[in-house]
């Protein structure tokens, strides 16, 4: 099993006004060979906002875009009409996944103080009709949020001292949105930020809490290799 550890204080770190965003890849004028995507996942950023800050509307295709609130409440609107998009208000507990097909515009604005996000962009090839959807999680210790594109996202939510056993097979990216986790057989201590990436699983990895602790866990489609 080859393990990395990707910390969140070595993340890209862009700053506007009312608004921190932490890249985990290249992205824009930060770039490293070395970190330019995980199988299909090519964006994996965190977002803090002040209420009323974010991103105005923008376009985007090739891609599969899901997003995550950990804190604080969410806007997304679209150029979609009907039941295929909108405007909506994430706010926790809530996945949104944008489908951008062959062209969408979007725009995110927070609608709270502090609103903390993870967003996640994968490449896709479906070039079928830009859609959004909402999707609501009760997470628990390992709790099935999307699946999309082969790919597919859990949520969990452990108290200190609970442990589990993430899911094998495909590339595995595991993300601490909060909390803390245990040192274990293959990994330091992870803190909030921090990364875990399993590019290839031989068999089950089991990560236990130090505190209460949100992870957001990704199994990525083979079908796209690490680089």
């Amino acid at each position: 099993m080859t393990v990395e550890i990707r910390r969140g204080t070595a993340r890209f770190t862009e700053r506007d006004v009312g608004r921190a965003t932490r890249h985990a890849f290249s992205f824009g004028a930060d770039y490293d060979p070395a970190r330019i995507s995980f199988g299909p996942m090519i964006c994996h950023d965190e977002h803090l906002l002040g209420a009323g800050r974010g991103f105005d509307a923008h376009r985007h295709a090739g891609l599969d875009i899901v997003t995550w609130v950990v804190s604080g409440a969410l806007t997304h609107a679209d150029s979609l009409d009907g039941s295929s998009g909108g405007s909506h208000t994430l706010v926790p507990g809530e996945v949104g996944h944008l489908h951008a097909g062959a062209g969408v515009e979007h725009s995110e604005i927070a609608a709270a103080p502090q609103t903390r996000f993870v967003q996640v962009w994968l490449r896709s090839d479906d070039d079928s009709e830009p859609s959004y959807d909402v999707h609501a999680v009760s997470p628990g210790p390992l709790t099935e949020a999307l699946t999309v594109g082969g790919s597919t996202l859990w949520v969990s939510r452990l108290a200190a001292g609970e442990s589990v056993t993430l899911p094998e097979a495909g590339p595995l990216h595991v993300y601490v949105a909060s909390g803390a986790l245990l040192r274990n057989s293959l990994a330091e201590p992870l803190a909030a930020g921090d990364a875990l990436l399993v590019a290839d699983g031989t068999g089950p990895l089991s990560v236990t809490a130090a505190i209460d602790t949100e992870l957001l866990s990704w199994r990525l489609s083979a079908a796209d290799q690490t680089t």
